[in-house]
């Protein structure tokens, strides 16, 4: 418990604590129990505070908001709201403890009250009017120099009723030039005038049960609008232009001046719009400064009201207004390295709070490096011919820069967003030689790092929307971000968007202009490092219209499933459609219903926007969905679309297979813009007989069907963890091969009573891309039954997709990555566990809350929901569940190492491969073979025509060649060759020296007549003496499927080869194909024999005889040594030695 407090030590000598808000005032009040903030933050709190302060979230003081509140330091804090004056109820309250130094305990010392304190003034403000006053005491101790958890006998508040005094007939503070003085003294009333008024909302519709008062007095109602949106005020004096406050749930309250009409009429015509809660558009930014220096944090928010209030957080602790100059921007002076950390804003409005993403302040002190100098390890895989006896392997290092920010100089510094970005990149490279079986191969190896402009490359967005039944491409359909247009879908539904800057969260609407299609809303996660994430967008086909009559009742299922009930059901009543501009429709109308059913499991991935929602105080929370719906009624004679009120919608009890989410259903609703679910309506249940068999047990909620929006059924899940996910290059899951920029989703399922892992529906999917240390993926779980909630994980890197690690024949714990006894508790299985047929790009597991107290399951790869760091910074040497690419027939080597998945890696050289890391230019060569085999080409990439690299290696690609199922002993390869063109400087173009050699015993027999006159045309002419190669001066100008060349320039690298690749597959220069078409296309073609095997290789021999082995090679170079340079015999071994050069060996 700690020792004893010192006799001289005063209580307001410790430290406070962090500001606490835990609870909001709905309900009975505001409870900032200490209890309850000890279950909660139980580190962050001593055991025995000293005082405490409690301010209201617009950072006033509680003694000074007139509100009656309780706080002790022992108890915490409590407001109540039936405490408080008529009208009113408790402000939302931060509180915040004082702790002793050191964690001592405080001795008790005797206690009594001081004097009662006078009675307030009266709560009432109006004269004749009632209210509440009150008067208090305090709690004292005989010691001053002892503190004390304070407790005496008896209350320290008391309260009273109060009247002000009556109004006197003549006393007033205006004069009255129409009708009379109202009885409380306020203003005149005009006994035979009055105020009429019409409330709409902004599509025209009329607005019933909006409630009408003075702006003055706010809380008393003077009238309730009626079914037609019209209110009706006597005795409001038509010169008095009365400003009316008009309020409607759902809708942001709105204030206007009465306008007189005739001489007893005044009237007013109110538009609502609807109530929107905030949504950050600019977020803090992240900043490295010097101590000593300034920086800015910038916020902005929209909302309905528009925000008006801003708090700033640091490291999650409330700043206090009174010590910082804050509104929607924070400005910090004088820095010192304690005030580094992340930074937030919170935004709020009558409607809600939303929180920002936090930026990171990184403060260099004094004597501090700014960026180190040293490099990073950093491997590359080297040829195969390659093999490093110093290393024991094929990698090598070549270095690495943080790429992290640095502080770097700034014209101002004071700036939301800084002018320039500074990062740690390199600086200095040196050229060094690698040795390799009969050649040298150059590398470019980083020897050091320095603070330099950062380079920020357009972020891309790029794949295909199609309907999730047939696969039908979604044919220019509009693409929104916001509520801006910003493209459409290709013919066959490709899309591609750049994100647009400061972009924290990607919300992206798909629109189809034909109507075939549920509008849909996706959130895409993207990488800031500029790799193109690719994204299959499913969509979910319309139900075809049902014929319903306006003026009956009518009734539509909600339910997809064949043989299975539906889940519920939505009833219209008669005579509530009306169009757009708020006029009544009565006639026929076109009713299509699509519903999500989440027990069809297929499904899942169609799931609009990421299922989330804001809550009171401003952060983001999960849902777990029980379906949802779209409704689109349309007139059937012009095809309008129609809106309608007073809709119930009804939830069937016995399909909530978790009891406990009964009492939590809500009905929600999309926003397109911002992504966010937002609340509609609470259910309450009901006992109805829908039919005659039987009697069943409904949940009941009311919705307005407007503006194309999609519904939900959902509860709010807290049940929550993180799932660690890796992706690596192969399936050896080398450390040093993790893989960025991969997709993976995690689709929630819900196993049906007392089946394991037998889903039997999905609740929400996730998607999250891989970082340097993986991705942690948001996941419900549960702690007492671990099957309670399973997960489907699925992984893609850009369309190709991933597969994950086998968990048969035999659950090998090392090569799934998770250890034994928590793997056989969470139940892992690949897609082909049980049948061997099926695909293995994906995998299932129970999602068992970790017990913290058993340490076998403290290690990952699930954690629970606050320890999201741990998930984030967990070595990976930690549990983690595993992806891997299947390995590619090709490889890949730069002389400048650059990583196409990241392409902040880029180093400006004028041996580059990619000479601009703004604009991507692919280049490939097709090759068609005629033999047997399939057979590997490298094209080796040396400077051509410009002074600076003449002679020297660009790098290498090495390709496979790939068989046409429908042409016997013919095959071809796609080679990537460096593009001709301007070198990194810009100044000069250099046209590539590319030579294609094909493996083995291969000889050139053509080369397309195009290609040959182009290269004929525009010489220098590269030599092609050697019929088992081809060179060629790379050309400069973008040929095409004639030439058998194939340039694709895109923003990014990769996105720009896999179109290159396609249309090289494919034969032509605008197709895409997966399957080689070796007969079209083709730039020349080789003609390969197969070598019969008659003795062993060099490397069976040496495992096999060694001795032998050696002595035969000793003898050989003997013989070799006596052969004279330039002589015949050497030539042809220098031949068969180029022509063999990258031979692989296993």
């Amino acid at each position: 418990e700690g020792s004893l407090c010192p006799a001289q030590y005063h209580p307001y000598e410790g430290p406070w604590t962090s500001w606490f808000n835990i609870d909001h005032p709905g309900g009975n009040g505001d409870y900032e129990r200490l209890e309850a903030i000890r279950f909660y933050y139980r580190e962050r709190i001593c055991a025995y505070p000293t005082a405490i302060e409690a301010r209201t979230t617009e950072w006033v003081r509680a003694k000074e908001t007139g509100e009656v509140v309780h706080y002790r330091p022992d108890k915490g804090f409590w407001c109540i709201n039936k405490e408080q004056p008529e009208g009113k109820i408790c402000s939302n309250y931060h509180v915040r403890f004082r702790c002793p130094i050191g964690g001592c305990v405080i001795n008790q010392v005797p206690t009594y009250w001081s004097q009662w304190s006078e009675w307030s003034l009266c709560s009432a403000s109006a004269c004749g009017g009632t209210g509440i006053q009150g008067r208090q005491r305090t709690c004292k101790m005989k010691s001053v120099h002892i503190a004390s958890v304070l407790k005496c006998k008896g209350i320290g508040i008391e309260r009273r009723a109060c009247v002000t005094a009556p109004c006197k007939g003549k006393v007033h503070l205006f004069t009255v030039t129409m009708g009379r003085v109202n009885d409380d003294c306020s203003g005149c009333m005009c006994d035979t005038h009055v105020l009429l008024g019409a409330v709409r909302s902004a599509e025209g519709a009329s607005l019933a049960h909006s409630k009408v008062a003075m702006e003055g007095k706010p809380h008393v109602t003077l009238a309730m609008t009626g079914e037609d949106g019209l209110f009706r005020i006597p005795g409001v004096c038509s010169s008095s232009k009365a400003r009316v406050l008009i309020e409607r749930k759902m809708f942001a309250p709105a204030v206007y001046q009465a306008v007189r009409n005739s001489t007893r009429i005044s009237v007013i015509k109110a538009v609502l719009k609807r109530a929107e809660k905030p949504y950050v558009v600019k977020h803090p930014e992240t900043k490295v400064r010097m101590e000593n220096n300034r920086v800015t944090f910038c916020c902005k928010a929209i909302g309905n009201p528009l925000p008006q209030q801003y708090s700033w957080y640091h490291n999650g602790t409330l700043l206090d207004k009174q010590n910082y100059k804050m509104e929607n921007s924070l400005v910090l002076r004088g820095l010192k390295p304690s005030q580094a950390g992340e930074y937030y804003c919170k935004a709020s409005n009558q409607i809600g709070s939303i929180r920002s993403a936090p930026a990171t302040l990184t403060v260099i002190a004094k004597g501090q490096v700014n960026c180190n100098p040293t490099p990073m390890e950093h491997l590359i895989k080297l040829p195969e011919d390659c093999f490093q006896t110093a290393t024991n392997s094929f990698f090598y290092n070549v270095g690495k820069c943080s790429n992290t920010r640095c502080a770097g100089k700034l014209d101002f510094d004071l700036r939301c967003k800084d002018s320039t970005n500074y990062c740690c990149r390199v600086k200095r490279m040196k050229l060094r030689k690698i040795r390799c079986k009969g050649y040298n191969l150059p590398i470019k190896v980083i020897t050091g790092c320095g603070c330099k402009r950062c380079i920020e490359p357009k972020i891309l967005v790029r794949g295909r929307a199609r309907a999730a039944d047939n696969g039908e491409p979604l044919r220019f359909g509009q693409i929104f971000i916001g509520s801006e247009r910003v493209g459409l879908t290709g013919y066959k539904g490709t899309f591609s968007i750049q994100v647009p800057e400061e972009t924290e969260r990607l919300v992206v609407q798909f629109v189809d202009p034909m109507n075939k299609f549920v509008d849909t809303v996706k959130v895409f996660p993207f990488d800031r490092k500029g790799s193109a994430v690719y994204f299959e967008v499913k969509l979910m086909r319309k139900s075809e219209p049902i014929e319903i009559d306006s003026t009956l009742t009518n009734t539509i299922a909600l339910g997809e499933m064949k043989e299975e009930d539906p889940i519920g059901e939505i009833e219209i009543p008669p005579n509530v459609f009306h169009r757009s501009n708020g006029e009544i429709y009565n006639g026929k109308v076109k009713a299509s219903v699509t519903f999500f059913d989440p027990r069809n499991i297929t499904l899942a991935n169609t799931a609009p926007s990421d299922l989330n929602f804001v809550n009171e105080e401003g952060e983001t929370f999960p849902l777990r969905t029980y379906g949802m719906f779209s409704a689109d009624f349309r007139e059937e004679a012009s095809n309008e679309a129609l809106q309608a009120e007073r809709v119930k919608v009804y939830l069937d009890t016995a399909s909530i297979k978790m009891p406990e989410h009964v009492r939590k259903m809500k009905l929600w609703s999309l926003n397109p813009e911002t992504g966010f679910w937002e609340e509609e309506s609470v259910f309450h249940i009901e006992r109805k007989n829908r039919n005659k068999r039987e009697e069943r047990t409904f949940l009941i909620g009311n919705v307005e069907i407007r503006e194309r929006r999609l519904f939900n059924l959902d509860v709010p899940e807290n049940r929550r963890c993180y799932v660690k996910v890796r992706a690596y290059m192969s399936e050896r899951f080398l450390p040093g091969e993790q893989l960025e920029g991969v997709v993976i989703n995690l689709i929630n399922l819900e196993p049906m009573a007392g089946y394991t892992a037998n889903p039997r529906a999905w609740g929400r999917f996730d998607s999250v891309i891989t970082g340097a240390n993986g991705a942690c993926l948001p996941a419900f779980c549960d702690s007492a039954r671990p099957d309670a909630y399973t997960a489907y994980v699925t992984a893609t890197f850009a369309a190709e997709e991933l597969e994950a690690a086998a968990s048969s024949p035999k659950m090998n714990p090392n090569l799934i990555g998770v250890s034994q006894p928590f793997l056989d508790k969470l139940g892992y299985q690949r897609t082909d566990h049980e049948d061997p047929k099926l695909k293995k790009t994906a995998f299932k597991i129970n999602l068992a809350k970790p017990n913290q107290n058993n340490i076998e399951e403290t290690n990952g790869p699930i954690y629970a929901y606050q320890n999201l760091k741990d998930c984030e910074d967990a070595p990976i040497s930690a549990n983690h569940f595993r992806f891997y690419r299947v390995e590619e027939n090709k490889y890949e080597y730069n002389v400048v190492p650059f990583e196409e998945n990241d392409l902040t890696s880029w180093t400006g050289d004028y041996l580059s491969w990619w000479p601009n890391p703004q604009e991507f230019r692919a280049c490939f060569i097709k090759v068609r073979i005629n033999g047997p085999q399939e057979v590997v080409l490298r094209s080796r990439n040396t400077g051509g025509t410009h002074e600076a690299t003449r002679g020297q290696l660009y790098g290498i690609r090495d390709t496979r060649s790939v068989r046409d199922m429908k042409t016997h002993n013919t095959s071809a390869a796609c080679v990537e060759f460096k593009c001709g063109g301007m070198l990194f400087d810009q100044s000069m173009a250099d046209r590539t020296l590319v030579s294609v050699i094909p493996q083995g015993s291969c000889r050139r027999v053509g080369i397309t007549n195009l290609l040959q006159e182009y290269l004929r045309r525009h010489p220098p002419l590269a030599v092609n003496n050697d019929t088992a190669a081809f060179n060629m001066l790379a050309p400069v100008d973008p040929l095409g499927h004639n030439y058998g060349i194939y340039t694709v320039t895109d923003q990014n690298p990769r996105l720009a080869k896999e179109i290159a690749i396609g249309r090289c597959f494919d034969g032509t220069s605008d197709g895409f194909s997966r399957e080689m078409k070796v007969n079209v296309g083709n730039a020349m073609t080789f003609t390969c024999q197969e070598k019969t095997v008659t003795r062993q290789s060099l490397f069976q021999r040496l495992q096999t005889s060694p001795a032998e082995t050696l002595t035969q090679i000793g003898i050989e170079m003997r013989r070799l040594g006596g052969i004279r340079p330039g002589c015949p015999a050497m030539r042809n071994m220098t031949r068969l030695k180029a022509r063999n050069s990258f031979e692989v060996h296993h």
